[in-house]
């Protein structure tokens, strides 16, 4: 089952900082600068998380993955804006 992760970062060194945006770009989509909302299976998760480990500077950078539910319901409904509201897609995969 897919959940929906808010996923943001603080990366303190340029080359690390694309590097972390480049694999963000295929496990999701981008909300604002290093905030992306990401719709992963279990699998999937495990697969982002790791490629992140390996690209951070675990003493320096920082990843916060927030689960938001399952995107149809509590994963959808969660955020609130002020201001340009995102268009998220209401379901499938994100993968490229």
């Amino acid at each position: 089952m897919r959940h929906r992760y808010l996923v943001a970062y603080d990366i303190r060194e340029g080359s690390r900082l694309r590097a972390v945006y480049r694999t963000m770009r295929g496990y999701g989509w981008s909300m604002q600068y290093s905030v992306f909302v990401c719709d992963l299976d279990r699998m999937e998760l495990l697969a982002l998380k790791t490629a992140l480990g390996a690209i951070i500077d675990r003493l320096a950078d920082s990843v916060a993955v927030v689960d938001l539910g399952v995107p149809e319901e509590s994963g959808r409904r969660c955020f609130d804006f002020l201001g340009v509201a995102p268009r998220f897609p209401t379901r499938g995969a994100v993968i490229l």
